[in-house]
Formats: structure tokens, sequence, C-alpha cells
């Protein structure tokens, strides 16, 4: 029977023998400044012949990544504490939540594409390692210097989900993920070609750092690694007491600061409030994610990541059988060196997944 294709949402404007994707991409169109991104736009890496009735390039971008094994995993990675006992501390999904809802928000209050927006933002943490940025770094020193998550996350899109055949997202999104995050460089930088090429892709880059600043604070309060005093004034004083306070003031200065300027929409956020929020960032850096309690936990979270990836170097036998278990396309020499594909499996471990492994295979089994 041949899909009917009847919007409920037709009006004076649309013509009904038109998709409802079509009539919304044309209500897009309508609605969007000149400066948000159409999905008429969204090209992906391969075609594909077939083309969704329903849902724009971006929606679907979304869905793929939200029904993708690696966003799944999501919820078994560390934010910034490792296997916290607590049921409120974030978890990388719960990371991801936020920062999706206020890109969203964010593109909404500017006209911009929020479908965009919140496909960036959903996918832009996939290729996180275990143990957050300890399970990064570690990666970095017996892997390559020039691994990182940014980089993994667009991996994963392309190539490593739907075993080895990528989601194939469109171009906007691949860009805006890839480009989110440059560690602790500039909050909005400046640098030709370290911005995201959409406006949106930009936004997700602020909404990482909004969601971050709040949520860490908010959950090292609770942990005790710091107290409220320890806050800088300025922070409370610029920003406010309260997560909401936070984050509901850093958001309305970012809508209401940026704007056109030369033919081009230019993201800031007011003097103030930029200056607390860089002092806010170094403040957590030095007090919380280099803490001693945070960063002795990550050095044990290294040696776990070390140990596995120098096992599978040496054992490409139970590389595979990993491969498997995730859902991953086999090793093929052929087409990827052993190390990448180690780093591969590694880096798409949760941590309770990369502990359990690590103690079956180092731990020795007592006799019955």
């Amino acid at each position: 029977m041949k899909a009917n294709k009847k919007s409920y949402l037709i009006d004076d404007a649309t013509d009904s023998n038109l998709s409802i994707r079509e009539q919304f991409q044309i209500r897009e169109k309508n609605f969007l400044s000149e400066y948000g991104t159409l999905s008429t736009h969204g090209k992906r890496r391969h075609d594909e012949a077939d083309i969704c009735n329903i849902r724009t390039p971006f929606q679907l971008d979304r869905d793929r990544i939200v029904y993708s094994n690696a966003f799944r995993r999501l919820k078994h990675k560390t934010q910034v504490f490792l296997s916290p006992l607590g049921d409120h501390y974030r978890t990388r999904l719960t990371h991801t939540l936020e920062v999706a809802e206020i890109a969203r928000n964010i593109a909404r209050a500017m006209r911009l594409n929020e479908d965009l927006a919140e496909a960036i933002a959903l996918g832009h943490d996939l290729g996180h390692t275990p143990f957050g940025h300890g399970g990064e770094t570690a990666l970095v020193e017996v892997y390559s210097p020039h691994f990182s998550h940014s980089n993994q996350s667009l991996r994963v899109v392309d190539s490593l989900e739907n075993r080895g055949k990528g989601l194939n997202l469109t171009r906007e999104v691949r860009d805006g993920i890839l480009k989110h995050s440059k560690g602790f460089g500039n909050i909005i930088p400046s640098t030709p070609g370290e911005t995201a090429v959409t406006v949106e892709g930009r936004i997700v880059r602020i909404a990482d750092i909004i969601a971050y600043l709040n949520h860490d604070l908010d959950d090292a309060l609770r942990a005790k690694v710091i107290c409220p005093a320890d806050v800088p004034d300025i922070c409370i004083k610029k920003l406010g007491k309260t997560h909401s306070q936070r984050a509901s003031l850093m958001i309305e200065q970012l809508v209401y600061n940026s704007g056109p300027n030369n033919g081009e929409f230019i993201l800031f956020m007011g003097k103030d409030t930029f200056h607390a929020m860089t002092i806010l960032r170094k403040f957590l850096y030095e007090k919380v994610y280099r803490s001693p309690a945070v960063h002795e936990e990550f050095v044990k979270a290294k040696n776990i990541i070390i140990g596995l990836y120098s096992y599978f170097i040496h054992h490409p036998e139970a590389l595979q059988t990993e491969l498997e278990k995730m859902e991953m396309a086999p090793w093929d020499a052929a087409k990827n060196p052993l190390k990448r594909s180690v780093c591969d499996i590694i880096a798409s471990m949760t941590d309770r997944y990369a502990l359990t492994l690590y103690s079956k295979t180092f731990f020795p089994k007592p006799l019955v």
C-alpha cells in the first residue's frame, strides 16, 4: 500500500501535494533568520536512495544519533567523578542532554535551526573515552598525541557505528561535532577554521561550556570537593548563587548580546558575564578537575586504559572478540592499523565495562 503523505499541518502557504517534510522546510525557510541553516542545504557523506517524507535531514540525524549504540553507552561514562555512588551526579549522558537543551533554547531564541543544534549537541561526546578526560589523556599517551574525543566522536558517526558503516550524517552536523571543543581553549574562539561553519555549531560549543561550568560546580559541591565559600566572589556576584540562576543568566546574556555584524552573526556574552565565566572555568580546572580527590582516581583510571591497550596490542584475537561484543566491525589490517582499532575499542567502552574487563584479564581467579 502506498503511504499516505497527506499532512494535517497544511495551511494556506503550503501545497497539499507536498510531504510533511517539504511543508516543514517551507516553514523553516519563512521562520529562520538569514543566519539560520536550512535543512534543505544538508548534504550527506553518501547519497541515499530513500528520503524520509516526515523528517528533515537534521531531524533524521538527531534520531540516528539517539538510536546508536554509542549514545546509549554514554549513560555509563564518567563526566567528572568516577563511579559515583550518589544517584544525582552527572554522567556523560546527562551532560549531553543538558547541552542539547541549552543549545536548542538558544537556537530557538535566535531564530536559528533548533534541530541542527540539537543533533550536534546529542552527538558531540559520542567518542568520549571511559573515565572522562583521564581516559582521554591515557590514549593521548599510549596511542597518539593527536587523539581527542572530538575527532573520535566524528570517527564514531563516520566509521564505527552500524558495524562499520557509520550513520551517514549531514556535513553540518559532522562539522559541529568535530569542532565543538578545544579543551581549555577560548570559550568563543576567533581563529579561522577552529569554529564550526554554522552558527548552530558554534552555539553548541558555548552550550557545552555553559552546561559543564554549572553542573560540574554543582557536583563538586555535592561531593564536598569544594565548599560554597571557595567559589570566587565575582562568579557569585555576576552569575548568581544557584545552578538555575547561573545557567539562565549565561543563556540570556548570549542571546541578548549576539547579533549581526558586517554580514556575520557574532556570538558574544557581554564583558562581565564572559569575564566571570572565564574565572569560573579556571577555578574548576584548578580546584576540581586537578584536585587530589579527582586526580588520584584519574591516575588509577589511566593505568587501566594503558593496561588494556597493551593487552589488546599483544592479543589481537581478544580484540576481535571485544569488537564483536560491542557490535563493531571486525579488525581488518588492510583497512586499519592494529593500534587504531585498539584505540577505537577502548574509547568505546563504558567505565564499568573497562573495569570488569580489566579485572577479568589481569586479576587471578581463585581456585574453588
